[in-house]
């Protein structure tokens, strides 16, 4: 398999897990300040799934038949890229308020620069073009399938917790 895989697989995972740092260290900041965290009965879906979509697409990978090479694809890595700076714009447009769980701090106006201002979750929008860009780049064709169809599934029971609690805050 050809070593730019297994690098971009490594640059994905180590990008993700330092999302989880920011969002530990912004989950302080904010329940610091008064934070009050919401659905978080159902985080731990999304969880599971981020890491059976790394292990799903490992594995895929490693069981092509006749150990067929991926061949680079570059308008797929053009969409790959978009997406990680759409992902940054999203991240650096909120700030301290980024984060991977939904917390809402009272008495904060509601965050509206950024693509934010165009569009109302578009964070969920970019995790499904990567959950489907990022296995079609790597020749994990059942992946590109599957998670994006779990993720929306769970996006059914996430959107509405998120939507509720944003709705709690006092209005300034």
């Amino acid at each position: 398999m050809a070593l730019w895989i297994w690098a971009l697989i490594l640059v994905i995972i180590g990008q993700r897990l330092v999302e989880l740092v920011i969002a530990k260290n912004n989950e302080k900041w904010m329940k610091a300040r008064g934070g009050i965290e919401a659905g978080a009965e159902h985080y731990k879906w999304f969880i599971y799934l981020h890491t059976l979509f790394f292990l799903s697409v490992i594995v895929e990978m490693l069981m092509k038949v006749n150990n067929q090479e991926v061949v680079f694809n570059y308008v797929y890595f053009v969409v790959f890229i978009a997406a990680q700076l759409a992902r940054f714009w999203c991240i650096y447009s909120l700030g301290r308020f980024w984060n991977t769980k939904i917390i809402v701090l009272p008495r904060v106006a509601l965050i509206k620069k950024g693509p934010y201002k165009y569009v109302k979750h578009p964070n969920y929008i970019i995790v499904a073009v990567e959950l489907f860009i990022i296995p079609m780049l790597l020749g994990a064709y059942f992946s590109a399938v599957i998670f994006p169809i779990l993720h929306i599934i769970l996006l059914r029971i996430r959107i509405p917790a998120e939507e509720k609690a944003l709705a709690s805050i006092p209005k300034l």
